[in-house]
């Protein structure tokens, strides 16, 4: 009987991890990284099954390479406590065969993640013949139709200001608010952060 376990981990800085350490980790590989200069060295753990990575149609086919696409995060996210990944591993049915589990794995990434435009790489692991599981790193920030990142998160704002109702991001807020001053005199609802 499959028994269900997912842990969901975000990949920071600030609590000292690399998204290229992460990627070199679940594809036990060795992996330069240029923001720190750590080579990381994984090539002798065990239990590596299948790795891949998938990315959306407007991503550079560059980062096919797992190396060059987490380079490439780290190099985008500046601060020292920066998010650079969302990290998710998730147990695998027993009862499946390999191609089974690999052919589960790419629809549910390829539908949640990356026609949402973000980049995936994701490996399964299986030291002991009992305990398949999955390894997925995602980018934080999902692609732009041309190939650019990204805000992490955008807030939107809903005001209502005698009877009507406008939606707007914090960007158009702001440039909204300085071309109809009467929209400042009131506060929006909460913010909704959203991908």
């Amino acid at each position: 009987m499959a028994i269900y376990h997912m842990q969901a981990k975000v990949v920071s800085r600030g609590s000292g991890r690399s998204a290229v350490a992460a990627s070199a980790y679940m594809s036990c590989s060795r992996m330069y990284n240029d923001y720190d200069g750590i080579q990381h060295d994984y090539t002798r753990k065990q239990g590596l099954i299948y790795q891949e990575v998938m990315l959306p149609p407007m991503a550079p086919l560059e980062w096919n390479d797992r190396e060059q696409l987490w380079n490439a995060v780290e190099e985008t996210e500046k601060t020292k406590d920066s998010r650079l990944a969302r990290e998710f591993v998730v147990a695998l049915p027993v009862e499946l065969d390999k191609d089974s589990n690999i052919s589960l794995l790419q629809d549910f990434i390829k539908k949640n993640f990356v026609n949402m435009g973000m980049c995936a790489d994701f490996a399964i692991h299986d030291t002991d013949g009992h305990n398949p599981h999955a390894h997925i790193l995602l980018t934080v920030r999902p692609l732009n139709e041309n190939g650019t990142w990204q805000y992490k998160t955008e807030k939107e704002y809903l005001c209502i200001k005698d009877g009507e109702e406008k939606g707007f991001t914090a960007s158009e807020f702001k440039t909204y608010t300085v071309n109809h001053p009467y929209c400042s005199n009131f506060k929006p609802p909460f913010p909704a952060a959203r991908f």
